[in-house]
């Protein structure tokens, strides 16, 4: 005779009866439920762990173009500091100009289609946010131009692959914009990043707006996800790798791996939405079960 055990080894009819007895939640009940769980979640993601924002302006084409949607790391920088190359997300200061924001929706369904999408973050920017490349961090030496080429600590940084209309050489430096390709030297503050857009022609940056605080950078943007046809990394150029380090910073250990969270954002969801399937009848663990002879 074969007889079906409990995972502890005893036998109890009574407890199989009343799991077997156990209603399911109807799914009228159920399916709000996982709605507010994924918002919940989707908020949690959107404060602590990833953004996506939206490219307003063309001053990163052609890495970036108007419309498109990064995906931003927002706690990479808790982790390390920025490093040369990476493209980052930040809040300008009072020297940077504000971007052109558009108009606030005057319908009700238009605030509050505005306000879930800021919650989930994919709305339109603010106005001082911007979207860079990091040039130079804190100690290095940044100028222009050495053969119509920007030079950190004596480098020259070869920049085809991704600047795209660069400004005109021959026009004198002015540090109140950005129209020429010429800047003077400028060594980066501690605690502050040089930043400047892959269009140089429209970019309007670190040449004549200053360096940025990396406590006002927000996350760095490491993949495009819309439009679809357009969804790739935003790897750091080959150009950047092989620098001299600034003479006024200290050493320091070696980057973590930037993207971390991915993992995590991805079993998130996963596991609230089992558990909730599983509070709710529609998903039951398998309990152990022992053959007696």
């Amino acid at each position: 005779m074969v007889q079906m055990l409990d995972e502890d080894g005893t036998a109890d009819p009574w407890r199989r009866r009343s799991r077997r007895s156990r209603r399911q939640m109807p799914l009228w009940q159920e399916l709000p439920l996982l709605l507010v769980v994924a918002f919940c979640l989707a908020v949690l993601i959107r404060t602590f762990l990833l953004q996506a924002f939206f490219i307003p302006s063309g001053s990163m084409e052609d890495t970036l173009l108007i419309g498109d949607r990064v995906l931003v790391n927002k706690v990479v920088y808790d982790m390390r500091d920025p490093v040369r190359g990476e493209v980052v997300v930040f809040r300008g200061t009072d020297r940077w100009v504000a971007q052109e924001a558009p108009a606030p929706p005057t319908n009700l369904a238009g605030k509050v289609g505005r306000t879930l999408g800021d919650l989930v973050g994919v709305s339109r920017p603010g106005e001082k946010d911007f979207i860079k490349r990091v040039i130079g961090v804190p100690g290095d030496k940044v100028w222009c131009c050495d053969k119509g080429r920007v030079v950190v600590n004596g480098t020259p940084l070869e920049e085809q692959a991704y600047v795209s209309e660069d400004s005109p050489v021959d026009l004198p430096p002015n540090p109140k914009e950005c129209r020429s390709r010429q800047f003077t030297e400028v060594v980066v503050p501690p605690g502050q990043i040089f930043v400047m857009g892959d269009h140089r022609l429209v970019s309007q940056d670190a040449r004549c707006q200053g360096p940025v605080p990396i406590d006002n950078v927000i996350g760095r943007a490491f993949m495009i996800v819309w439009p679809s046809q357009r969804w790739t990394d935003l790897p750091v150029p080959k150009t950047f790798t092989d620098l001299p380090r600034p003479a006024a910073a200290p050493a320091r250990p070696a980057p973590i791996d930037p993207d971390p969270v991915g993992g995590v954002v991805l079993i998130l969801p996963v596991a609230a939405t089992l558990t909730v399937l599983a509070g709710s009848g529609r998903l039951r663990r398998t309990r152990g079960r022992r053959l007696l002879p």
